[in-house]
Parts: C-alpha cells; sequence; structure tokens
C-alpha cells in the first residue's frame, strides 16, 4: 500500500503523541446487532441501542439466523429501530432455503416497514458444516440477491467481503472477482468479515483495487471479550486469531472486568492503526453490547451528537 502525504503524516502524528489523543472526530460508525431470543435479551439489546443512538450511527444493523431461522424475529427488531428510534436501519437478508418470491415479498415488506437498507448476504446453512445449495427456485448468489433487491424497490444495499479469503473460494482473486460481481449488481459497499491485524485489511483493500473493486470497503471490528467464543466463531470463516492474542487474554477467564479493558484496548488500537492508513467508516459487531463498541469510539474521538440526543429522548 502506498501512503498518502496526509496518510503519512497521520501516521507520525500517531506514533510520536498519544496513540488516541486529539482526533479531530471525523470517523463515521455503524452496529451490528442479532435479534433477541427472550425478553431478558430484548432488555440488553434495546439498552446497548439507546447507549449508542447518540453517536449518530450512519446505520445499525440486524442479522438473520441460518436458513432464515430469525426472519420473524430479526423483522420485528429492523421495524421497532425504525420505528422507535431516529437511527437508519438496516436489515440483513440472505438467500438461504427461501424461493426468490419468498424473499422478494420480505424485501417488500421491509420497503412497506420504511426500511430503505438492506445487508445482502448469500447466507450459510442452517446444518453445521454443510455446503450452500440454491434452491432451483432461489437467488444463487449474493450477486443475484442484489441484483433481485434492486428489482424490488431503490434499496440501499451493503454486502460482505472476506479479506482473509472466503472459506469456499478457490483463491482470494476469485473471491474479490465475486465481490465485484456483488457490487457491480448494486450494491453500494462491502463491509468485511472481523479481522484481527491492519494489515489483513490494507493487504485487501488494495487487491481489491488493483481487480477494479472502487466502492467503499468498512471494516467489520468484532471487539473481544470471550477468547473461547472468538475461536468457535473465527474458525468457520476463515479469520486467523494472532497468538499474540492469546498470550494477552491468557488468564483473564475468570476476570471479566479486565478481560473488558483488554478487549477495548486491543480494538481500539486495531481502529487507530486502520485510521491511520486513511480508513474512516468503522462497523462494530457489538454482540449485543454497547460498553466496549462505545468505549472504542470514545478513544476514536466519536462523541455524543445533540441532535441525535434529541432524537433518543
Amino acid at each position: 500500500m502506498t501512503l498518502s502525504l496526509d496518510q503519512m503524516a497521520e501516521a507520525a502524528r500517531a506514533l510520536n503523541g498519544p496513540l488516541f489523543a486529539d482526533l479531530p472526530g471525523d470517523i463515521g460508525v455503524s452496529f451490528e446487532f442479532f435479534p433477541p431470543k427472550s425478553p431478558a435479551m430484548e432488555v440488553t439489546l434495546w439498552e446497548s441501542v439507546e447507549t449508542l443512538a447518540p453517536l449518530a450511527p450512519r446505520f445499525v444493523s440486524v442479522t438473520y439466523g441460518a436458513g432464515g431461522s430469525t426472519r420473524e424475529r430479526t423483522h420485528a427488531t429492523v421495524a421497532r429501530i425504525a420505528r422507535d428510534t431516529a437511527i437508519p436501519a438496516a436489515a440483513h437478508l440472505t438467500c438461504v432455503e427461501a424461493s426468490r418470491a419468498e424473499i422478494d415479498a420480505i424485501a417488500r415488506d421491509y420497503w412497506a416497514a420504511g426500511i430503505r437498507h438492506i445487508v445482502a448476504l448469500r447466507g450459510d446453512p442452517p446444518a453445521k458444516g454443510a455446503r450452500f445449495e440454491a434452491r432451483p427456485d432461489g437467488y444463487a448468489s449474493a450477486a443475484e440477491l442484489v441484483a433481485g433487491l434492486r428489482a424490488v424497490a431503490p434499496f440501499e444495499i451493503s454486502v460482505g467481503a472476506y479479506p482473509e479469503c472466503h472459506p469456499e473460494a478457490a483463491c482470494l482473486d476469485d473471491d474479490i472477482d465475486n465481490l465485484k460481481r456483488k457490487l457491480d449488481a448494486g450494491a453500494s459497499r462491502a463491509i468485511t468479515q472481523f479481522f484481527f491485524e491492519p494489515e489483513t485489511f490494507f493487504r485487501f483493500r488494495d487487491a481489491a483495487a488493483a481487480r477494479g473493486v472502487a466502492a467503499e470497503i468498512v471494516p467489520g471490528i468484532l471487539p473481544v471479550s470471550n477468547f473461547a467464543s472468538l475461536k468457535r466463531m473465527a474458525e468457520p470463516c476463515g479469520t486467523a486469531v494472532p497468538g499474540w492474542m492469546a498470550t494477552l487474554f491468557d488468564g483473564l477467564d475468570d476476570k471479566p472486568a479486565a478481560r473488558q479493558l483488554v478487549a477495548a484496548t486491543v480494538a481500539a488500537e486495531l481502529c487507530r492503526r486502520l485510521y491511520a492508513g486513511g480508513v474512516r467508516q468503522f462497523h462494530f459487531y457489538t454482540l449485543n453490547r454497547a460498553e466496549l463498541s462505545y468505549a472504542i469510539c470514545h478513544l476514536l474521538g466519536v462523541r455524543p451528537q445533540a441532535a441525535a440526543l434529541e432524537a433518543a429522548a
């Protein structure tokens, strides 16, 4: 990656002074949630939404379970965000185990509910370890899904990207070509799978640009509060977990407060290094908890905005 003069100056400033000092607040953020499974989880989710809303996120998204298993809960959660907050809400939608007609009907329901943003993903099959198989009457890929959504309504559409290559792709070039097909079909941006070293993102961004990808690529950030859970999440999506992370979290299994502090430090440093390389948009996988994402945003200079506070009141 070739740094511009501005980026070189920013990198020097980050190295010469306190890592998070005097950031100008020019960062945009978005947050991802999953639909709650119980009344208690719903309370936690809405407390998190209320905590993060004053940061004026570009949008918040709500995930869609494998095989459409959370379809109704996803719709209810997204619709409530759109109805009860001033935050733009985005609904995840996948191709798995549904016909084109069913998916198109879901999209029309979202449009009728005021949802204008879809995160379009091929999706994973509900059976662990199974491979995706398109239904004869369904969408065969995320690119087809994007084109189908465009035919339903003028949605804003985000798609996924894998900086360490999708596990099913033959190679990174093929995976980037697939990303380009999704963007060419009408997607606005790509949001990456989580990763843990800034060079991983920069290499991917450069490789995508070299293959003609000009759209915005937003890094997906996962603040890690439980290292064992992280390893389980990382394996199926092909995310490398550096050895230094195991060292940092070693001995903290029964010290949740210390784990939180380490997790916030690790994720904030990753974001700060990405910022030094020119990144200004971040997407946080919150796991329905606000504390870590809020702390990281604060370190990055993102502060509550008056208009967002009034809307949340």
